[in-house]
């Protein structure tokens, strides 16, 4: 008699978003990997007395989203601190905060007068006044303690008085706005590093951004990350909740470039590691973000300027040729144009081909940026959800013009052009749902894909950008058994819509981590 399976799922719509996408009822799991997948009838002649059953009643069954480009500690501070996301202007944020330090959490969050007011992913691009919040607005919430509130893309951030006159003098000035000589509260780039720093969280406030970052991502499907980690005990949390068996969740650990040392010291590289933690690439930035009008572009921004180099190209050679002769995958942060240009440059000279080299976010691409992806292989690691910012009187229409607003996050022209495309979120927001939404209806035909792409790009196409594509990211014999469930399927509902679905369902390993249905 044929072993039986730990885990039988029926009645489902499954798309195992191969090439090409194919449907069936049922499928059957055991230790973790699928063995079979076919008709009702057929998998349930593999149930036996310890099988675990799971009737989806009709839902859509995927693979679970991979999330290629995240950071999970900032997904745990946005439900731990003030999220201002909602707000719709400075006043309303404002108030969201001052709202949230006096609220029942007050004293667990505050402690005493040093502890920092700590707020998430404001974004002025909406409001009527566009602008960042100041250090005015923020002594309305506190004078004595300090406050730091960060806008979405996190390159910016408005600090109140408190803070700016502790720290400013130890930013670099150039990255703290002035007006009539005097700071305005505004700083961005390297003079964040000193708000990340006196804000890092301590071992067991990270084990409760991290607990909390990954119960949020099962909820929305997700069943694996790329995490960009810098100065940050998040990887010990990760490796402790791995060894408990407490993590439900594959976690890749992209580690910045100051870490590459240390990682080599130790005889790491890159896919070293256990079952659900691995070490992924190093990362490092070369310019900043179009919202902080810190993207390094060709041409100016529309009030002038084109930007600036976090990390300039000579570094950056270095760095990628260091890292490829160690063996790791290289993955840059590279927005504008100019930035693109410059990693292309790098990975070309390193000859980083067999590493999987990965260019990260890549919003301005030309016809030439996006030929020389497809001739080196690169990987496109992007975030649909940027899309909202694609959309008439956006964010990209303010900073960059109409014209340039629409040659914005070119999915169409990369997949068209053989590029392996990988979606992620920045978590701006973290949801798949809402990045595939964004990228289904995108502006642009350039900038659109079809449902079944959008999918794939969040599921084998990350998967492929981790070096997983032959045990995760799609649903077939030998692969993972890691899924989300949907209650509607994305192909049939009204593209306006798909963000709107709903998670019934998250297995991870074969696992059940996360069930909404109501039963």
């Amino acid at each position: 008699m044929t072993d039986a399976a730990d885990c039988i799922i029926i009645n489902a719509e499954i798309h195992t978003l191969t090439t090409p996408d194919e449907t069936h009822e049922a499928l059957a799991i055991r230790d973790g990997e699928i063995i079979r997948i076919d008709r009702n009838y057929e998998i349930e002649f593999l149930e036996g007395v310890d099988t675990t059953v799971i009737d989806l009643d009709g839902d859509i069954l995927l693979p679970g989203f991979i999330d290629a480009h995240t950071h999970m500690e900032m997904v745990g501070r946005y439900l731990v601190y003030t999220d201002l996301s909602g707000a719709t202007s400075a006043e309303e944020a404002v108030s969201l905060l001052r709202e949230d330090q006096s609220n029942d959490d007050h004293d667990q969050k505050y402690d005493n007068e040093s502890e920092w007011i700590l707020g998430y992913r404001y974004d002025e691009s909406d409001w009527d006044e566009r602008r960042y919040l100041t250090r005015e607005d923020l002594d309305q919430v506190s004078e004595t303690r300090p406050i730091a509130a960060f806008r979405e893309d996190m390159h910016t951030a408005s600090l109140n008085s408190v803070a700016v006159d502790r720290y400013a003098s130890e930013m670099p000035a150039d990255d703290v706005r002035t007006s009539e000589g005097e700071p305005t509260g505004v700083v961005s780039e390297d003079a964040l590093s000193v708000i990340y720093q006196e804000t890092n969280p301590d071992h067991d406030e990270m084990r409760a951004l991290i607990t909390a970052a990954c119960d949020r991502a099962n909820e929305l499907g997700i069943t694996g990350v790329h995490d960009m980690v810098r100065q940050s005990n998040a990887p010990r949390v990760y490796r402790e909740l791995d060894s408990k068996g407490k993590l439900d969740l594959r976690v890749r650990i992209n580690y910045w470039s100051d870490h590459l040392n240390a990682l080599c010291d130790v005889g790491s590289t890159t896919n070293h590691g256990s079952e659900f933690v691995r070490v992924g690439g190093i990362k490092s930035f070369t310019d900043g973000s179009i919202g902080a009008r810190t993207a390094k572009l060709s041409e100016p921004y529309e009030n002038g300027g084109t930007g600036q180099w976090v990390v300039d190209p000579e570094e950056l050679h270095e760095l990628v040729q260091q890292a490829d002769e160690a063996g790791f995958q290289f993955t840059a942060h590279a927005i504008g144009d100019a930035a693109i240009e410059a990693v292309l440059d790098a990975y070309d000279a390193a000859a980083t081909r067999e590493h999987r080299a990965r260019i990260e976010h890549a919003e301005l691409s030309t016809d030439e940026l996006i030929e020389r992806f497809a001739d080196s292989d690169i990987v496109a690691s992007v975030q649909p959800n940027f899309l909202k910012w694609a959309r008439e009187g956006g964010l990209y229409e303010e900073r960059l013009g109409r014209e340039r607003a629409d040659e914005t996050n070119r999915y169409r022209a990369l997949l068209d052009a053989g590029v392996p495309l990988a979606f992620g979120s920045d978590c701006m927001p973290l949801d798949p749902l809402f990045g595939i939404q964004q990228a289904v209806t995108a502006p642009a035909e350039e900038q659109r894909l079809t449902v079944t792409e959008a999918l794939r790009a969040y599921t084998n196409g990350a998967a492929y950008a981790g070096f997983d594509e032959n045990r995760l990211g799609t649903i077939e014999v030998g692969a993972r058994a890691d899924f989300v469930a949907l209650d509607q399927s994305p192909w049939a509902i009204d593209p306006d819509q798909i963000a709107d679905i709903n998670v019934t369902t998250t297995i991870v390993d074969g696992t059940v981590v996360y069930r909404n249905r109501g039963n």
